[in-house]
């Protein structure tokens, strides 16, 4: 690509943001915060005005009447905290987890996360020292969990959107793998482009020293 080409789809993506930031921003304008809490089961500080949550390791806040969000990993970070107190239904967690591939018309662009994921983690981390890769989770919010994985962490993305990471390390035999996975209630709070933005996020962030 040359460096014009790479300006123009720069400038094209901000344009493309901007457009969906003020449309998500109109269609939080007016609506009532406390609702919006009550179905997100994100904490929204009456005296402050703003919605709060522990992303990634930083904290987010969402400020009401002007809905901007500061606290965030890239623009497209904002987008999906944005778009999830939109949606935000109220469905509680199932505790089934799922694959990206696995929702709701997700077959397409969901698999192929799974499958970009796979093979960009398990190369990433899957030779990295166990210590390294629990500080990497740690950093960014994870709870180290037991499961059937060399290591397993669990991260609140947003109150009723955990991530879960499975990564196997590399052997003799056998490339490292990793897999991210996401709750069976998911898209009652995300869509399938939001829900790949998540994993993006998590992704890229996990295979930063």
């Amino acid at each position: 690509m040359s460096f014009m080409s790479f300006i123009l789809n720069a400038v094209k993506d901000d344009r493309a943001y901007e457009e969906m930031l003020s449309a998500a921003r109109q269609r939080l304008a007016g609506r009532d915060p406390m609702e919006i809490a009550a179905r997100s089961a994100m904490p929204f500080d009456t005296l402050k005005g703003y919605f709060y949550w522990p992303s990634l390791g930083d904290t987010i806040r969402v400020g009401v009447p002007d809905w901007t969000v500061t606290g965030c990993r890239g623009n497209w970070h904002v987008l999906t905290v944005l778009h999830y107190l939109d949606m935000a239904d109220g469905t509680a967690l199932t505790g089934n987890m799922i694959n990206f591939g696995q929702q709701k018309d997700g077959m397409a662009r969901g698999g192929d996360f799974d499958r970009r994921c796979e093979t960009a983690l398990g190369n990433a981390l899957g030779k990295l020292d166990r210590a390294e890769v629990e500080r990497r989770c740690l950093r960014l919010g994870g709870r180290l969990q037991s499961s059937n994985a060399d290591i397993c962490a669990a991260f609140e993305y947003l109150p009723r959107y955990p991530v879960t990471l499975k990564l196997w390390f590399a052997d003799e035999d056998l490339d490292g793998s990793a897999r991210l996975f996401l709750d069976e209630s998911c898209d009652r709070y995300l869509s399938v482009e939001d829900s790949v933005t998540v994993g993006t996020i998590l992704m890229e962030e996990l295979m930063k020293p």
